[in-house]
C-alpha cells in the first residue's frame, strides 16, 4: 500500500487497516472516535477497543489511584495518570491501557516535542486471550518500553491470576510475579497498595 500522509486522509478510521504512515504524521492525524490506533512498523493498525471486564478494571485502577493522589499524606508524588493513552517509543506509537507518571512535582509534558515529552513512570496493560496480544504485552511492549525510559511495567492478567511487574534494574528489567493473594507495593508511589484479588474480581463479575 502507498505511503499516505496525515493531510491527504482525515480523519482514519477502520477503513484504513494497513495504511503506511510516519510517526509524526501518524501524530498530526484526526481519526474516528470507537477505535484504538497505533502505528507498528509504520503501519496503521486498528482494533476494537477493549472488552468491558478489562475497561472496568482499568477504571477501577484509576479510581484507586486518584485517591490515593487526593487522600493519601503522600499521594502528590502523583502527578498524573491516564487511560487509553498512545505512546511514542523508538519506532512505534503504542496505544497503552493505562500510564502513570509520578516523581515530577508537575504537570507531566505528553505531547509536544518529541525530545521534550516526559516519558511515563509506569505503563499498565491489561492482556486479552488473544495470542497476539499476548504476544505484544509480554514480550514487545516490554522490550519498548524498557528502552524509552519506563520505570516499571505492570501486565494484569486476569487469565493467568497475576499481576507481572518489570521494573528496572540498571539498564536491564528485573521481574517479579504477585499472585492473586498478594497486595503490590511500590517506591515510585510511596503508600499506594494494589490488592490484586480485588482487581481481579471487577473483571470476575462479567464472567459470572
Amino acid at each position: 500500500m502507498p505511503t499516505i500522509t496525515a493531510k491527504q486522509v482525515a480523519p482514519f478510521g477502520p477503513r484504513d487497516a494497513g495504511a503506511i504512515l510516519t510517526l509524526d504524521d501518524f501524530e498530526a492525524a484526526d481519526f474516528e472516535p470507537g477505535r484504538r490506533y497505533e502505528l507498528i512498523h509504520g503501519v496503521l493498525i486498528v482494533t476494537p477497543p477493549l472488552l468491558e471486564e478489562e475497561r472496568d478494571a482499568n477504571e477501577e485502577l484509576g479510581h484507586w489511584l486518584r485517591n490515593y493522589q487526593q487522600s493519601h499524606p503522600q499521594g502528590k508524588c502523583l502527578d498524573l495518570t491516564l487511560p487509553e493513552q498512545n505512546v511514542r517509543t523508538t519506532l512505534h506509537n503504542r496505544r497503552c491501557d493505562r500510564v502513570i507518571w509520578a516523581g515530577l512535582g508537575r504537570r507531566p509534558r505528553s505531547r509536544g516535542q518529541v525530545g521534550r515529552r516526559d516519558v511515563p513512570t509506569i505503563v499498565v496493560e491489561f492482556p486479552s486471550a488473544s495470542p497476539s496480544d499476548r504476544q505484544r504485552d509480554y514480550e514487545e511492549k516490554r522490550t519498548e518500553y524498557r528502552d524509552l525510559g519506563v520505570r516499571e511495567y505492570w501486565i494484569v492478567d486476569r487469565f493467568r491470576r497475576t499481576l507481572t511487574v518489570y521494573h528496572r534494574r540498571g539498564a536491564r528489567w528485573a521481574k517479579r510475579v504477585v499472585r492473586e493473594d498478594e497486595t503490590y507495593r511500590t517506591p515510585l508511589l510511596p503508600g499506594f497498595e494494589l490488592p490484586l484479588a480485588k482487581l481481579l474480581a471487577v473483571s470476575d463479575r462479567y464472567a459470572r
